[in-house]
């Protein structure tokens, strides 16, 4: 499971953070200053995170239950606590036989093997019994021993998640796998809320899934979208603000859930190649790009890569920008973003510009 944030700057200029929330708000209807008559804002609770949708539309109101109505409907696909779900009865069979599931649990574990592969299984979507034995699942935590670790890892490996498209069934080739989209739903339901929306005309909407960002075109006025990076030293502070129009951004980092003992800090982040929290010297990676399923996995992924790495894995495939942000103090992003990154002065962080 991965717990993902990043502020996002709105069309006041505030600053909006992941809060909590346990019931829908009533949609308001929003202004930019009093200007904006067509705007609608309203929060939800789902997949166990805050989510809050802003919509600017003559019909936002509705937009924004149709926009409800769809994540939970994929959340009652992909929950790995309700028992109906489908990848709870993935889970359930594991060793035993094959499920058949719906088209999008399809598509988004097929999605999830891809990016296991491209990122030699940095990004794991069957890491979960690692992460349930760390207790992150439960908010139990606890530090397993090195054999506990050394009979799980054999249960995590993606190529053991045999997906078959011709009869959309899945199936768990050892008993105890188990599979957590955790990592990747909220960027796969981003892009389905987009495609939604789109569809019903909207040209202006901003979505915000638990701290994924999604931006759909740009600001009323034609500006693009504004979001803040956090900084990983302080929740209520930010390194620099990326500007995006038509994309999404998602950060990930260590310092989002983690639990200390006999001080020292271990973090939810897994390194599948070893079990444990990883040490990759990065402290935060967002990743910048249209595909918020893709954004989702690989700022997982590059986090736990490391600097070198991770600058290396987007020199060798692009489709993407990022900015990492290492132990050291170093904000690092990439070209694409020189024109659309505003640093803050003053925040104690060197920053420099990845080269190509």
């Amino acid at each position: 499971m991965n717990w993902k944030k990043i502020i996002a700057i709105g069309l006041t200029g505030c600053f909006l953070f992941s809060g909590c929330a346990e019931q829908r708000q009533n949609a308001q209807k929003m202004g930019e200053e009093g200007t904006q008559e067509d705007s609608y804002e309203s929060t939800t609770f789902a997949m166990d995170t805050v989510m809050t949708f802003h919509i600017v539309a003559p019909d936002g109101e509705d937009l924004l239950i149709d926009a409800e109505q769809e994540v939970k409907r994929l959340e009652k696909l992909f929950s790995v606590t309700d028992e109906d779900s489908d990848i709870e009865q993935i889970n359930d069979n594991a060793g035993d036989k094959a499920v058949t599931v719906s088209a999008d649990t399809l598509a988004l574990l097929k999605a999830g093997k891809q990016l296991g592969k491209a990122t030699n299984n940095a990004f794991d979507m069957a890491i979960y019994p690692i992460v349930k034995a760390w207790g992150f699942t439960e908010n139990e935590y606890t530090i397993p021993t090195q054999e506990t670790l050394d009979t799980l890892l054999p249960l995590t490996r993606v190529s053991d998640v045999t997906i078959d498209e011709d009869a959309s069934t899945v199936y768990l080739e050892k008993e105890g796998m188990a599979v957590d989209l955790g990592g990747i739903a909220k960027g796969y339901a981003s892009d389905k809320l987009a495609e939604l929306l789109k569809k019903k005309g909207v040209k202006s909407a901003w979505l915000s899934l638990g701290g994924n960002v999604c931006a759909i075109g740009t600001k009323p006025d034609g500006s693009p979208w504004r979001i803040a990076v956090q900084n990983p030293a302080d929740e209520n502070d930010y390194v620099g603000v990326v500007e995006i129009s038509d994309a999404c951004a998602v950060t990930s980092g260590g310092y989002q859930r983690y639990f200390e003992e006999n001080g020292k800090k271990y973090h939810h982040i897994i390194d599948p190649a070893t079990g444990k929290p990883a040490e990759s010297g990065l402290t935060s990676v967002t990743i910048i790009c249209k595909d918020g399923t893709k954004a989702d996995a690989l700022s997982t992924a590059l986090y736990v890569m490391g600097l070198a790495a991770a600058e290396d894995f987007w020199r060798q495939t692009g489709g993407f920008d990022m900015v990492l942000i290492s132990k050291d103090g170093r904000v690092l992003y990439t070209p694409g973003l020189a024109d659309r990154l505003t640093e803050v002065e003053g925040s104690g962080y060197a920053y420099a510009c990845i080269e190509a």
